[in-house]
C-alpha cells in the first residue's frame, strides 16, 4: 500500500516501532508497508543512530536541554498540554516527559497543580465517566473493535470517522475519514488495513449499518464477506455501548485531542489530522490501562495474511449443504427457511444438534442460526450471540421440496 502524502515520516515511525517488537518479521513488515527491504533497513539504521530525527528527510530537531530550571519545566508541561488540545492530565504528561528522556520530571500531582494554577483544568472534570472494570483479550488480533465515531459537518458534506481498534493492545489499526457509512466505503478502508496488519480472528461491532441489518437480522453482505475471510463476527448488545468500551473510550480521546474546538476544510484535511494523531496515540500517548505504556509496545502483526482471492467454501463430508435463493431462503424438510439476504446465492451447511429435530446452520466457519423442525410453523428464535435465528416460511398446505444431495 503506498504511503499517504504529508504523513511519510509518521509511517516511517510506525514501521520502526513495529520492527522493534521482539520477534518481528522485518521482511514481512517491509512487504506490508510497500517498501523494499533495503529501504526498510535504511530507516532502521538511521533510527538506531539518530533516533526519531533520523527518519525525517535529513532534518533534525534540537535536543532537549540536559537541565531545566523550574520555569522551563513548567513551560514544557504547558507545551505538552497544549500540543494535545488540552486533554492530557498530570499522569499522562509525566509519563510522556519521562519517555521523552526529560530529567527531574515533577510528580503527577505537582503537574496537576501547575495546570490548575494556569487555569488549564477548568470545565472538563465533569466529563470523566468515573471508574469502571476493564476486560481485554489475551493476545493481539484475537478481537478487533470497529465503529463509526459520530459524524460532523464540513464546509461541504460530512465526515464519518471509521475507527478500528485492537482489543488487547488498544492499538489503533485504522482511523479513516469517510464521506458516508456505506459498505463500499468501509470495505475500501478495511482492505488496506488487512493488507498491512493481517486478519484478526474476530471482530465486534454494533448493530447499525453497514454491519447490522435494519430489518433485525444480524448479518449483511458486508459481514458475510468478513466471514468468508475467516473472521468471526460478533455484535454488541443493543443500547449497551460498553460491550465495545475500548472503541468508545478511543472516541472520547479522539474528540478531546483532535476534534474539540477544531474545524476542517475537507476530508483530506481531516485525514491528515487523523494520521498524525494515530501515530501519537499508538506510540507516544501514555495509556493508563496499559500501566502508562503505549499500545505500540503490546501490538504484534497478525500471522494471518489477507488473501487477495477468496478460497472456495468447503464443508465437512457429513454436512447437509443447501444453497440460498435470491431472497435468502433454503428448502429443508418440506419448508422454506429464511437465513437472510446476506447469504443469497451462497452455500450453507446444516448439522444435527443434540436435540432431535434441531439443526444448526453454518456459513463457512460461523454458526449463523438454527432450525427447529419440532415447531416449523412458528420458528425458533435462538438467543445465542453467534446465531441468527432462521424463520420458517410454511405455506398453508406444505409442498415437499426436492432434497439436495449431501456433500461428499
Amino acid at each position: 500500500m503506498p504511503w499517504r502524502d504529508l504523513s511519510v515520516v509518521s509511517q516511517r515511525i510506525e514501521f520502526v516501532r513495529l520492527a522493534q517488537v521482539p520477534g518481528a518479521n522485518k521482511r514481512e513488515l517491509c512487504r506490508r508497508f510497500g517498501i523494499s527491504r533495503d529501504k526498510g533497513y535504511k530507516w532502521l539504521r538511521r533510527y538506531a543512530a539518530e533516533g526519531q530525527s533520523g527518519l525525517a528527510d535529513r532534518t533534525r530537531r534540537p535536543q532537549t536541554s540536559p537541565e531545566r530550571t523550574p520555569a522551563a519545566i513548567e513551560a514544557e508541561i504547558l507545551r505538552v498540554r497544549a500540543a494535545h488540545n488540552g486533554a492530557w492530565g498530570g499522569r499522562k504528561i509525566a509519563a510522556a516527559l519521562r519517555r521523552a528522556g526529560a530529567t527531574a520530571v515533577p510528580a503527577p500531582s505537582t503537574i496537576t497543580a501547575i495546570l490548575r494554577r494556569h487555569g488549564q483544568l477548568e470545565g472538563r472534570a465533569s466529563e470523566h465517566p468515573g471508574p469502571y472494570q476493564r476486560f481485554e483479550r489475551a493476545a493481539p488480533n484475537e478481537l478487533w473493535q470497529m465503529d463509526f465515531k459520530g459524524h460532523f459537518a464540513l464546509p461541504q458534506g460530512r465526515c464519518h470517522p471509521l475507527t478500528v481498534l485492537d482489543d488487547h493492545s488498544r492499538y489503533a489499526l485504522g482511523l479513516e475519514a469517510c464521506a458516508d457509512e456505506q459498505e463500499t466505503s468501509v470495505r475500501a478502508c478495511l482492505v488496506p488495513i488487512f493488507r498491512r496488519y493481517g486478519l484478526p480472528f474476530a471482530m465486534i461491532m454494533d448493530n447499525g449499518s453497514p454491519w447490522g441489518d435494519s430489518s433485525g437480522g444480524r448479518y449483511t453482505v458486508f459481514t458475510a464477506w468478513l466471514i468468508r475471510l475467516g473472521i468471526r463476527i460478533c455484535h454488541g448488545r443493543p443500547w449497551h455501548p460498553q460491550t465495545r468500551g475500548k472503541d468508545e473510550r478511543f472516541h472520547r480521546s479522539l474528540k478531546a485531542e483532535v476534534l474539540h474546538g477544531k474545524s476542517f476544510r475537507d476530508l483530506a484535511h481531516c485525514q491528515r489530522a487523523f494520521d498524525a494523531w494515530r501515530l501519537v496515540y499508538n506510540h507516544q500517548r501514555p495509556h493508563e490501562a496499559l500501566a502508562m505504556g503505549v499500545p505500540g509496545e503490546r501490538y504484534r502483526l497478525s500471522p494471518r495474511p489477507f488473501p487477495e482471492t477468496l478460497a472456495p467454501i468447503e464443508y465437512a463430508p457429513g454436512d447437509l449443504v443447501r444453497k440460498a435463493d435470491i431472497v435468502g431462503q433454503i428448502g429443508f424438510k418440506g419448508y422454506r427457511w429464511r437465513v437472510g439476504k446476506a447469504f443469497a446465492g451462497q452455500r450453507v451447511a446444516l448439522r444435527p444438534a443434540y436435540d432431535d429435530g434441531v439443526f444448526t446452520v453454518h456459513f463457512c466457519a460461523q454458526r449463523i442460526g438454527r432450525i427447529d423442525l419440532r415447531a416449523p410453523a412458528c420458528g425458533f428464535v435462538d438467543s445465542a450471540e453467534e446465531a441468527l435465528s432462521t424463520t420458517p416460511q410454511a405455506p398453508p398446505q406444505p409442498q415437499k421440496v426436492q432434497k439436495m444431495q449431501l456433500k461428499g
